[in-house]
């Protein structure tokens, strides 16, 4: 029964309101945005403020409510687990976000109260004033702006570790520094990194092999998969370096957006850190050829927006009084929704009905479900609004225990993707749930 129930939520993870819902006409895309923005600020998805949507809404790092946090978690998670998980030989990397050598170019982490101090120096002429200005900006350390070096650095190391055999990758995840506008800021993003070393003869084969697998990635997870596409790189867009590029695209309200970016870079970067020393770059595959170097450079903060976009409905539905109603809600992916399973109470003894809903609660945190406690809510609600909600949240379901719970053991479960209520014994809701996400995980 509860497996038919599974695969019946699945299926309806595409435009259903309910059994009288249809999808309402599609909105402008500047009101779509606006709609999309102050529901994620609504739903602690990200915190209020138009700055702070303004960064969220470029694709660059943002001040993240609870559910924003989670839904990333989620999103950086299946990606190292689709990256390190698909092929035998990719392995883990971590490098530090800053760097204290000393390179002529870069971004650096300069304090303003230093240079002001500078400024503010009456004894100095405009020389010596560049000159401290220089020394200030050469002793700060510099911070990335992608992953690709540091895995560039570790090659040799991790060379030897698969005994000098081609091919294997560098993956990494973390925050980079890169140009905001062009005023010359810098802004933070969150970046994903796959770093493939291959032999020169195979890598545009690998690129495309690469490009595919990150396509199908991102769809997984999507409500509409259409919105997601990949694009060759026009000859005259090509890194200095590279010899093709593709990109991952996202078609967004106000146009389409790179979320990955993949290079076939060659061997020059690779022969520059390494200062051109061939023999310690060589591999053991019959040729005396220095690797060449796939890499793939995913936006993981657009790729959260992407997401939020994609699974926003906005639905007309009529109510059991012909009343037209509008509804939204945030169909995100089981694997990807921040929160499981919201809990909530009727009527009945609340005390009795708490305790029924904290040992419910800690189950789930037990099996790793992640669980709203709508119960502790002091604010009696109507179970409308509390539905609407959850639904603007992107929770998966709801469930509702009262005084026929604590009689028989018996209580309610709603789905956000079909809107249907399902009586269930308490006994089976956490086996339901792991089961449920499980399943969606595999499709």
């Amino acid at each position: 029964m509860w497996i038919q129930s599974i695969r019946r939520c699945i299926r309806s993870h595409s435009c259903s309101g309910g059994t009288r819902g249809v999808c309402s006409p599609a909105a402008d895309g500047s009101d779509r945005l606006r709609v999309l923005l102050q529901l994620c600020a609504d739903r602690f998805y990200i915190s209020p403020g138009e700055s702070n949507a303004e960064l969220f809404r470029r694709g660059w790092s943002c001040s993240y409510g609870p559910l924003g946090v989670e839904l990333r978690g989620n999103l950086l998670r299946q990606w190292w687990h689709s990256v390190t998980g698909s092929k035998e030989r990719v392995f883990g990397l971590s490098t530090p976000s800053f760097s204290a050598e000393q390179r002529a170019a870069g971004a650096r982490l300069v304090e303003a109260e230093h240079v002001q101090q500078i400024l503010d120096r009456s004894d100095l002429n405009r020389d010596q004033l560049i000159q401290e200005l220089r020394g200030l900006l050469l002793s700060s350390p510099s911070v990335r702006r992608s992953l690709l070096q540091g895995a560039l650095e570790n090659f040799v190391s991790s060379l030897e570790m698969v005994n000098r055999k081609l091919p294997f990758g560098l993956a990494e995840m973390g925050p980079c520094f890169q140009p905001s506008d062009g005023s010359g800021c810098f802004a933070e993003v969150n970046q994903t990194s796959l770093v493939w070393f291959c032999s020169p003869r195979t890598s545009s084969q690998w690129l495309d092999h690469w490009a595919r697998q990150r396509l199908k990635w991102w769809r997984k997870f999507a409500l509409s998969p259409s919105d997601f596409s990949s694009v060759e790189v026009p000859e005259n867009e090509l890194q200095e370096t590279a010899s093709r590029g593709m990109k991952i695209l996202f078609n967004f309200p106000w146009g389409p957006e790179s979320l990955e970016t993949l290079w076939c870079r060659g061997d020059a970067e690779l022969l520059q850190t390494y200062k051109g020393v061939r023999s310690k770059l060589q591999s053991r595959d019959g040729r005396k050829s220095v690797p060449h170097v796939v890499s793939v450079s995913g936006n993981m903060d657009r790729g959260v927006l992407a997401f939020l976009s994609n699974s926003l409905q906005q639905l007309r539905r009529e109510d059991g009084k012909k009343r037209l109603q509008q509804r939204k809600v945030l169909k995100l992916h089981p694997v990807l929704a921040p929160v499981k399973v919201a809990l909530d109470i009727g009527k009945g003894a609340t005390v009795e009905l708490r305790q029924v809903c904290e040992g419910l609660l800690q189950e789930f945190l037990e099996a790793k479900i992640s669980a709203w406690p709508g119960y502790l809510e002091t604010l009696p609600s109507s179970l409308e609004h509390l539905n609407a909600k959850y639904d603007e949240m992107g929770v998966l379901f709801s469930v509702v225990i009262n005084e026929n719970t604590l009689e028989s053991g018996l209580l309610q479960v709603r789905s956000r993707d079909t809107t249907i209520r399902e009586t269930m014994h308490i006994s089976e809701i956490r086996h339901f749930l792991s089961k449920y996400i499980t399943a969606a995980d595999k499709l």
